[in-house]
């Protein structure tokens, strides 16, 4: 089997989990990185048996055809720029970009271009979520009537790099919201509104022992820093379909005993586990049963499986179908999140205007490493 080089940008905490799952997948190969800090990618480089290079010759270079982007989410649209105009494809992690200018510049550069574009998150091709899709497409539950999602902790807050996590591009809404947004819109299809309430429980949180090298010239362990994003997003996103989905994004509560995802049907209720994670079980209640029951688990990435989205865009472009983890995808998933801070400034329900196709199912019966 061919093996489509991949080349990454930015060496940094979530590096590590695609360098290890592109392994298991027999048709791409990681062949080269690059990083602002340049001892960090030769480290990488180093532990995973790949080249270490500078940006542009990342850009550069023969063997990478399509560009991995792990930079921080302000640099997201800017790095898919370059690679796009250096006639690479580009897969990029979560969230797409930081507004609805830059993402919308970076689509219509890429289709400009006749070249392939990628978002994480690709968990909803895990084990947990392809189970849920398939009891969806079999109508265990009838049709879905309506449903909560909901993700809520305290953040990051003493973590050393926590700032990150608490400025433009982050929050708890495009921190962990697109795993629970490009979940549902997999499983539902494409939504048509959003109607929202955000707040901000306060101005400042406060750092932990440990500093990350990065802050360590601004701040000193327990000084406090400025949270910028609003840190609860509370809303309702209406689905094409008629379903009224209730989403809440947190980082202001201590502990809930909320299931992550639960669809409610005309026939029955599901509750889908943590889209954050690719495994996980899917349960179901119908009329007769006495409580919700466990479905039975036909596909195969239950574990850790990052790298699945680009690896099946990779598998896509030699077959030349879509590839699941799609732009268009993404493009969809980041207007609906943006619209909750628009929807809670404006005190207004907010109409989506994009649109897209539920990524194709994978297929039972796979072993390994397959797609297809």
């Amino acid at each position: 089997m061919k093996k489509t080089g991949i080349g990454i940008v930015g060496c940094g905490m979530i590096s590590d989990a695609y360098f290890k799952a592109a392994a298991r997948f027999r048709n791409i190969q990681i062949v080269a990185c690059c990083d602002s800090l340049a001892e960090r990618a030769e480290a990488k480089a180093a532990e995973y048996n790949c080249r270490a290079v500078t940006y542009q010759d990342l850009l550069n270079s023969g063997d990478v055809e399509i560009i991995l982007n792990l930079t921080p989410p302000q640099a997201h649209c800017r790095v898919l720029t370059d690679a796009l105009n250096a006639g690479k494809h580009a897969y990029t992690e979560k969230p797409f970009g930081t507004d609805d200018s830059e993402v919308n510049a970076v689509c219509e550069l890429a289709k400009a271009k006749g070249l392939r574009l990628g978002c994480a998150p690709d968990t909803f091709l895990g084990g947990g979520l392809q189970t849920a899709r398939k009891a969806l497409d079999d109508n265990w539950i009838g049709k879905v009537l309506s449903g909560t999602a909901i993700v809520m902790g305290r953040g990051p807050e003493k973590w050393g790099h926590a700032p990150f996590f608490y400025d433009k591009g982050a929050g708890p809404m495009l921190d962990l919201g697109p795993y629970y947004i490009t979940a549902l819109v997999s499983l539902l299809g494409p939504a048509k509104s959003v109607t929202a309430v955000t707040a901000r429980g306060s101005n400042y949180r406060t750092f932990g022992e440990k500093i990350a090298p990065q802050y360590q010239d601004k701040y000193q362990p327990f000084d406090n820093y400025p949270v910028n994003v609003d840190t609860h997003q509370t809303g309702i996103v209406e689905f094409e379909c008629g379903a009224v989905i209730t989403v809440i994004a947190s980082f202001d509560v201590y502990r809930h005993q909320h299931n992550p995802i639960e669809l409610y049907g005309d026939q029955g209720s599901m509750i889908i586990p943590d889209p954050n994670t690719f495994g996980g079980e899917v349960k179901i209640f119908r009329p007769g049963m006495d409580n919700f029951q466990t479905l039975p688990q036909p596909f195969i990435y239950q574990n850790n499986s990052r790298s699945i989205g680009i690896a099946d865009m990779a598998k896509a472009i030699t077959d030349n179908r879509p590839h699941r983890a799609s732009a268009e995808l993404a493009r969809h998933v980041i207007e609906i999140m943006f619209a909750f801070e628009t929807s809670g400034k404006q005190g207004k329900k907010v109409m989506i205007t994009s649109s897209c196709t539920r990524p194709a199912p994978l297929p039972t019966g796979l072993s390994d490493g397959e797609l297809d």
